[in-house]
């Protein structure tokens, strides 16, 4: 068994990420990289900490390729045994990054190009988490928005603050990528999260099925912990069948050829006006001042947190 001190180095060496209010503290040994931090809170505990606290953890490609590339990394890793994902700072993940996060960095896996090579990319790294042998469970706090709300739902377990706020404001100016709504919460409130962008809470999420248990937020790391050395007292190679079990079912009832269809209706909603509009609008006012626009008539994400 590796020792409590065992680390993998994702990027380059960076500061370690600021905790303010509502934030993540970041427990235990660990090491500041510049996308991912990764510790062992608990023996046979693989603990990935995205590392963009300033950026609300925007998921650019190179944290992207940090998260799945850690991920494999520690199923791997004979000694782990469940892996955990959380964020570091005020958030979960805010979702994709749209303010430049990218620029001069090359997609951290290949994806075969043409219409819809975007949504084809994303929704095939976070559904190749269901391939991993070992279990992987979110740990969502704060906003878990769009491409946030996307990697949380690749993972196997689910549990959030109750405060914490899961959503998909894309929706208004665009089309998800990942359409796994209709699947987790059911045809009405998934409904009403397309038509409106509208969040729901934690409590909502457990309640309607997307998530498994919620906590209060300062409870959140030590709940989340209870469980992952819980699953570590389970013989591995039964762990990984029974995972299995429950992917294997949703294979068969559609889910996995479901969210691959609708990547072409994502793909079909970049040639809108609204999208177009939208683009114009960041070149023009920026990235803050279009997302403010966007959201300033429903009074929410953005338009309440004044960043």
């Amino acid at each position: 068994m590796q020792s409590a001190s065992r680390f993998a180095t994702v990027g380059a060496a960076a500061e370690q990420p600021e905790v303010g209010h509502n934030a993540v503290p970041i427990k235990g040994d660990h090491m500041a990289n510049e996308f991912v931090l990764i510790d062992e809170p608990a023996p046979g505990v693989n603990r990935i900490t995205m590392n963009r606290p300033e950026k609300r953890n925007a998921l650019n490609h190179p944290l992207r390729g940090a998260i799945l590339e850690a991920l494999r990394a520690g199923d791997q890793n004979p000694d782990v045994r469940v892996q955990i994902v959380r964020g570091a700072g005020p958030s979960f993940s805010a979702g994709y990054d749209l303010a430049g996060g990218n620029e001069g960095y090359e997609l951290p896996f290949y994806t075969p190009g043409g219409e819809g090579q975007w949504p084809r990319h994303v929704t095939e790294g976070w559904m190749s988490i269901w391939e991993l042998a070992k279990p992987v469970i979110a740990q969502v706090h704060g906003f878990c928005l769009a491409g946030g709300s996307e990697l949380a739902t690749g993972c196997d377990l689910v549990y959030v603050a109750e405060d914490a706020q899961m959503g998909y404001p894309a929706v208004r100016f665009g089309v998800p990528d990942m359409h796994f709504h209709a699947w987790f919460l059911g045809m009405r409130r998934a409904m009403e999260m397309m038509v409106t962008g509208d969040s729901i809470s934690g409590i909502d999420a457990v309640r309607e099925g997307w998530a498994n248990r919620a906590f209060p937020a300062d409870e959140l790391d030590d709940a989340v912990l209870e469980v992952a050395k819980r699953i570590t007292a389970i013989p591995p190679e039964l762990v990984q069948l029974n995972k299995r079990v429950v992917h294997r079912q949703m294979d068969h009832m559609g889910m996995r050829a479901g969210i691959r269809a609708g990547t072409e209706l994502c793909a079909l909603g970049t040639h809108t006006k609204a999208m177009a509009e939208f683009t114009t609008n960041i070149k023009e006012k920026g990235l803050t001042g279009a997302l403010s626009e966007r959201d300033a008539p429903f009074g929410d994400y953005r338009t309440t947190t004044g960043s």
